[in-house]
């Protein structure tokens, strides 16, 4: 396959040109060519071993990371009816709030190596370093080494998407997916060939199956390029779209098949779900929910706020402890401890607009190498309007329509991915968490290794009064949000004036000699992906936050271990210990409204559960249904209060805390005498007021 064609005697070389070989006919050069396989394969090293390290580097002191995930994994492989249906707890009672995909991948590595916080981080891990890799390697096909290390790179340091590549959620494996999906609807684009194109939709239906409608943004742009690109006629083209689409529908759709097929009293509640089906989990609060706005939303909850609360319940108020002496105010009103962390992880992003994914909340995530992206862009796609490869030759000999330059479907399928994010998460009007950008990472990366090979190729050629001024404004623009992210977070301000001279300098080159456009541009990126560079190694300082996974100096950390401090562990192990030893539930040791309250119990190895699931609202139960469960054994212990608890839970708990017994702190010895607004209730022989209530 015909690589980018020539930009500057720098950037490309015979082999990858398409250029005569040299003089004695063999093609060989003294020099080492960057398209050399040992180059190739040596940038292919560089990126992984760059990647793995900001993965991997001090992994195990995030714990468990997400008890939420963590705890269904544990419970997962308690039995086959629980992996099947990814069930949060033990019992049963409840899903996670996604599909099965990850948390599959992460049990059976529990299985393999044993349960423990390492065989669920790093399958994470491992993906988001195999994404890199895949970038890498759908780009050296397409625009050469240099390119591909560009793109590859920033992809590699970007801040979020490291940051969630050392949590245990769903996003890396998604994104592998995405970029591997990626990758077949290239080669699609290119031979036409239909074996590549269903692939394509398997992986798309793969990452359906991982993050439900978030694997769909990247089929805009792979539908866009095969129609464009693809040699077959038009008719057999959307021919063929129209059967991968199905195809791609039959695996996105088979799981959530499979579970809507199956009674709803022989599985668990469908957690986060209001009507108990996946559908409505996919459709509603996974999916348009996120966009137009929901329960839960920055428009709901205050911004810069956490989401949960540990403090209150709503029939038994407690004194809520007082914050920390000796506290400031950063951006966004964000409380900063005396240690220079914020006290609680930032939950959303800020209003939605074009501007908010440089703002409070994502810019300091996203917002690094964006600018240039986007310029790059523009560039990428000027370069194939303004000197197109339609003189290139393609097999045979016979030269190439221009609609068939691999750089053109390239371009649209990752062009497409990045403005497509961009537009999502810049309107969502419902939840948009920080980490959500770890998306856009694929498609930054791609967009700025293509943008730095139009620039080049426009400055050195017959335009270049444009490559050069597009040039200076990407690297302008990115140099200018830098500082501004610099000087938001009070981070290493010190390397401003390096970032505004090194930048400088790079752009002078490539104004003084049009044969430097290549380099000057290399250089200058360099010097561009050290602060987000830095930014991503700042993950290694602290646990990472495992709901809200962040990167930065100053981001709320997680605590590691089970998700908890030593004081709230002191309090769930005496719950443990109570309810363990007073003859408990022989199917729920102890009942939650949230997940998040008794996950750090199930990791310690108790068999509990939450009636409301992950967000304490989820109508699982009624007080009739958990009257018969206290009846036949299955229940008896419920805990009120907790994560969430604010929200009010469900039917069931406005019932115990009617009708069941309170136990007083002191009689299951609790540690403290206000247990973070903990209240236990023995439901024991109370199943006849359960039921009226």
């Amino acid at each position: 396959m015909s690589e980018f064609p020539r930009i500057s005697p720098q950037l490309a070389t015979p082999a990858a040109t398409g250029a005569p070989k040299d003089a004695a006919g063999s093609g060989e050069s003294t020099a080492l060519s960057p398209e050399d396989p040992r180059v190739r394969y040596s940038g292919l090293a560089l990126v992984l071993v760059i990647s793995g390290v900001l993965n991997l580097h001090r992994l195990s002191q995030n714990g468990y990371a997400n008890i939420f995930y963590s705890a269904g994994v544990k419970s997962m492989l308690h039995s086959l009816h629980n992996f099947v249906f990814v069930s949060f707890d033990p019992g049963g009672l409840v899903t996670v709030d996604k599909p099965p995909l990850a948390l599959w991948v992460q049990a059976v590595s529990a299985k393999i190596f044993g349960f423990s916080p390492m065989s669920l981080l790093v399958p994470e891990a491992l993906a988001g370093i195999l994404a890199v890799g895949a970038l890498y390697l759908i780009l050296a096909r397409r625009a050469g080494t240099l390119g591909a290390l560009a793109g590859a790179l920033t992809m590699a340091v970007f801040p979020s998407f490291v940051a969630v590549s050392r949590d245990n959620g769903v996003d890396p494996l998604l994104i592998l997916l995405m970029v591997l999906a990626c990758g077949a609807g290239l080669r699609a684009s290119e031979g036409g060939r239909l074996r590549w194109l269903l692939g394509c939709a398997v992986l798309v239906g793969l990452g359906f199956n991982t993050k439900t409608l978030a694997a769909l943004l990247v089929v805009p742009g792979i539908a866009l390029a095969y129609l464009v690109c693809a040699p077959p006629s038009m008719p057999r083209r959307i021919g063929m779209l129209a059967l991968a689409g199905v195809v791609m529908l039959a695996v996105s759709f088979s799981w959530i098949a499979f579970v809507e097929l199956t009674p709803a009293s022989h599985r668990p509640y469908v957690g986060s779900s209001m009507n108990n089906t996946e559908l409505g989990l996919t459709f509603e609060y996974n999916g348009f929910g996120r966009v137009e706005g929901q329960v839960g939303g920055p428009g709901n909850i205050p911004f810069g706020t956490g989401a949960r609360a540990r403090n209150t319940v709503t029939a038994h108020p407690k004194p809520v402890p007082r914050r920390p002496t000796h506290t400031k105010t950063g951006e966004g009103g964000r409380v900063i401890l005396p240690n220079g962390r914020y006290a609680e992880p930032i939950a959303f992003g800020g209003s939605p607009g074009p501007i908010r994914l440089f703002g409070v909340g994502l810019g300091d995530q996203a917002g690094w190498m964006l600018a240039f992206a986007l310029v790059g862009t523009l560039g990428a796609a000027l370069a194939l309007v303004l000197e197109p490869a339609s003189s290139a030759e393609g097999d045979g000999g016979v030269p190439r329509p221009r609609r068939r330059d691999p750089m053109l479907a390239c371009t649209i399928v990752f062009g497409c991915w990045l403005l497509v994010e961009y537009v999502i998460l810049s309107t969502s009007k419902g939840i948009v968490h920080p980490y959500y950008v770890s998306a856009l990472a694929p498609g930054v990366g791609a967009m700025t290794g293509l943008g730095i090979l139009a620039f080049a190729r426009l400055a050195s050629g017959r335009h270049r009064v444009l490559g050069v001024g597009l040039a200076v404004l990407a690297v302008a623009a990115t140099v200018g949000v830098e500082v501004v992210l610099m000087h938001r977070t009070g981070y290493r301000l010190w390397f401003v004036p390096i970032l505004i001279v090194a930048a400088g300098v790079g752009l002078c080159l490539l104004l003084v000699k049009r044969n430097l456009a290549g380099p000057a541009l290399a250089l200058t990126l360099c010097v561009l992906l050290v602060m987000p560079a830095a930014y991503s190694a700042s993950t290694w300082l602290a646990p990472v936050e495992g709901t809200f996974a962040a990167a930065g100096p100053k981001q709320a950390p997680g605590v590691g271990g089970v998700g908890i401090n030593g004081n709230s562990l002191a309090v769930d192990r005496a719950l443990m210990r109570y309810v363990e030893s007073h003859r408990p539930g022989s199917r729920w040791a102890l009942l939650t409204v949230a997940s998040d309250t008794v996950a750090p119990m199930i990791l310690l190895g108790l068999d509990g559960g939450a009636i409301g699931g992950y967000s304490g609202s989820d109508p699982s139960l009624d007080g009739a249904s958990l009257a018969h469960l206290v009846h036949i054994g299955q229940a008896r212990y419920v805990l009120l209060g907790g994560d969430y608890s604010t929200r009010g839970g469900d039917k069931a708990t406005q019932a115990v805390a009617l009708a069941c017994r309170e136990l007083k702190p002191s009689e299951w010895h609790s540690p403290v005498a206000y247990p973070y607004g903990r209240v236990l209730f023995d439901c024991a022989g109370r199943e006849a007021a359960l039921a009226a209530a």
